[in-house]
């Protein structure tokens, strides 16, 4: 079998990746080993313009946000389906002090801040004490949906094959690459945190952090808006259902959901949601963030046949559809990459490892 890329990992990165290089007639086969626990699975989706407790817009947020809502609009439609709404997010003060924090903000740039008509209408739904503000526009991808719907089409077109890589059988020649049986131009590896092993790889500044979430039943809140107050809480396109997390953790001992989070969430539900609630799922997950919170996009410097789409972190949803297409024209056209995502820049630090 021979095609033009070998893709390792479907989660949003390789899901992504393959997608743009179906847009330019490309052929690729993507190896993913079925998990249910992955970080693109167990994520939110949220798109969220801003970030940190002094509402600082996250990075490249006018050029990568309207570029990942027209990704996932047109990726919706080849599969006649829908992946992203637009939500606005509620930002529930906890002290004063945020309040004043999120006013100057609006004063000093008020692109994404907005202060909320009617500061006791969520009343009915919450307990707070120092009025709200509100971040829009803000985007729900509906992750999950989104890889089924793909990998379906994969599997229609036979352009993905269900098992975990072997790099014992990769064989690297100057001009392409082979796989049992497979020959390809290039092999990218999109394939999270495994690529912390990958010995081509396993130099770059990976800062590994697990998320966990709460999939909870509500019938008395509202799904018009994502809501955040210590926790987010998100809507699911299933009825009364909504993911309940935070955004990371650096220290933890394993990969296992935690009682700790358990506690600390429901403890911070409890105290915050007016009507009862049931917990139906508890989900763990360890994502590939970097030191410098860049991602790692592009070849390697002394193997030019082998890639990398990785290092998303928290901001994958928005990060991954732009920073895929980069890379899939950089394949095909040779564009250049930004250099803030380019492992060259790590040149010298994967030399050392070639070594």
């Amino acid at each position: 079998m021979q095609v033009d890329y070998l893709i390792v990992g479907q989660g949003i990165c390789g899901t992504l990746l393959s997608w743009f290089l179906h847009k330019e007639e490309k052929t690729f086969l993507v190896i993913d080993e079925t998990k249910n626990d992955t970080a693109s699975k167990v994520a939110a989706g949220i798109i969220n313009p801003v970030t940190g407790r002094r509402y600082v817009y996250s990075w490249m947020i006018d050029e990568v946000m309207p570029f990942s809502h027209n990704t996932y609009v047109q990726f919706g439609k080849h599969l006649d389906s829908e992946f992203i709404s637009q939500k606005s997010i509620i930002d529930f003060f906890p002290s004063v002090q945020m309040r004043d924090a999120f006013i100057t903000r609006i004063i000093e740039d008020d692109r994404y801040l907005n202060t909320y008509p009617d500061q006791n209408y969520f009343n009915q739904f919450f307990n707070y004490h120092f009025g709200c503000g509100e971040i829009k526009p803000a985007y729900l991808v509906n992750m999950q949906l989104m890889m089924a719907s793909w990998r379906n089409y994969l599997l229609q077109n036979q352009s993905l094959q269900s098992h975990n890589l072997n790099l014992q059988d990769l064989k690297l020649h100057h001009d392409f690459i082979e796989y049992n049986g497979i020959t390809a131009k290039a092999i990218i590896f999109c394939d999270g945190v495994a690529a912390m092993n990958n010995p081509w790889f396993n130099m770059l500044p990976f800062a590994v952090n697990k998320g966990e979430a709460l999939i909870i039943e509500s019938e008395g809140l509202t799904n018009e808006h994502i809501f955040k107050k210590g926790l987010i809480l998100s809507p699911l396109p299933v009825k009364n259902t909504y993911w309940v997390g935070s955004n990371y953790q650096w220290e933890f001992e394993n990969e296992e959901p935690s009682s700790k989070f358990y506690e600390h969430a429901t403890q911070l539900l409890n105290r915050w949601l007016k009507s009862p609630y049931k917990v139906l799922f508890h989900h763990a997950t360890v994502r590939p963030a970097t030191v410098e919170r860049r991602p790692f996009v592009g070849m390697h410097p002394h193997m030019h046949n082998v890639g990398i789409l990785n290092g998303m972190g928290t901001k994958g949803a928005s990060l991954a559809p732009f920073f895929a297409h980069q890379l899939a024209q950089h394949l095909v056209y040779g564009f250049p990459l930004a250099p803030e995502a380019d492992i060259s820049r790590f040149s010298r630090i994967l030399s050392r490892e070639k070594n």
